[in-house]
């Protein structure tokens, strides 16, 4: 638990990530058509951005549920995109939907009971493994040349969740070296805040990853372009004529 202070500050707003790229993202989906997991997708990590805000900012029990739950509930979203990419356009797979949603009430209702943040991390850990393990095998046997895109995001992620480690394991340490070193260099050894900044970003990606996937599929003729040549955002071409 972050005190109050510049680490206070800076867990809270690095958020930000997790809120305003994803909205744009959202409403860009809207525009183009996608299908509405999508846009569920985009908005689901934003309230996990929302959510972390809350809690970071009030440190409440209430608040830390509005955190760490909603990462559940984002993950099933991608999961279920994941593993939709290459079926017909607007297509439902009930029994999927219903395993995923029985899976979420299930941890939601035994981490009420049981309020260990390790069950929810197992939990989570277990739909992000399921999700690299299909990212894998898109990059590897369907799409090769999406491995950058691919592996980009698993990165940033799991580079994110090592600085999260490196920080509980030496918050002391950490602390105390803050207090020894100029603000501007003590900043940069904020490794929860990082954590949501890479983490946000990796999810992002991974979201573009899923959408750039599908759209192929679906021979829309998706494009990777940077907004202001640093925010990636997918475009697409217009759809080949048959």
């Amino acid at each position: 638990m972050a005190p109050l202070g510049m680490p206070y500050c800076g867990n809270t707003v690095s958020n930000l990530i997790m809120i305003i790229p994803p909205i744009f993202g959202a409403i860009q989906s809207v525009r183009d058509g996608l299908e509405k997991r999508y846009i569920a997708s985009y908005l689901a990590l934003t309230v996990v951005g929302m959510g972390s805000w809350c809690f970071h900012m009030t440190l409440k029990y209430e608040m830390q549920l509005l955190d760490e739950l909603p990462m559940i509930y984002s993950c099933c979203i991608f999961v279920y995109c994941m593993f939709e990419c290459f079926k017909m356009k607007n297509s439902v797979n009930y029994h999927l939907l219903f395993t995923l949603v029985l899976f979420s009430l299930i941890v939601t209702t035994v981490y009420l009971k049981v309020k260990e943040p390790i069950f929810q991390q197992v939990m989570y850990g277990m739909l992000v493994f399921t999700l690299v393990l299909r990212s894998v095998y898109i990059v590897t046997w369907v799409y090769p040349w999406l491995r950058g895109l691919g592996y980009t995001s698993l990165g940033l992620f799991l580079l994110g969740f090592l600085l999260w480690n490196i920080d509980n394991i030496f918050c002391e340490s950490l602390r105390n070296f803050r207090k020894k070193v100029p603000p501007i260099i003590g900043v940069t050894t904020q490794f929860h805040a990082w954590w949501h900044i890479l983490t946000g970003l990796g999810s992002y990606l991974h979201i573009l990853f899923s959408l750039y996937t599908r759209t192929l599929y679906l021979r829309y003729r998706p494009k990777v372009k940077f907004l202001f040549g640093i925010w990636p955002v997918i475009l697409f071409e217009p759809l080949r004529k048959h």
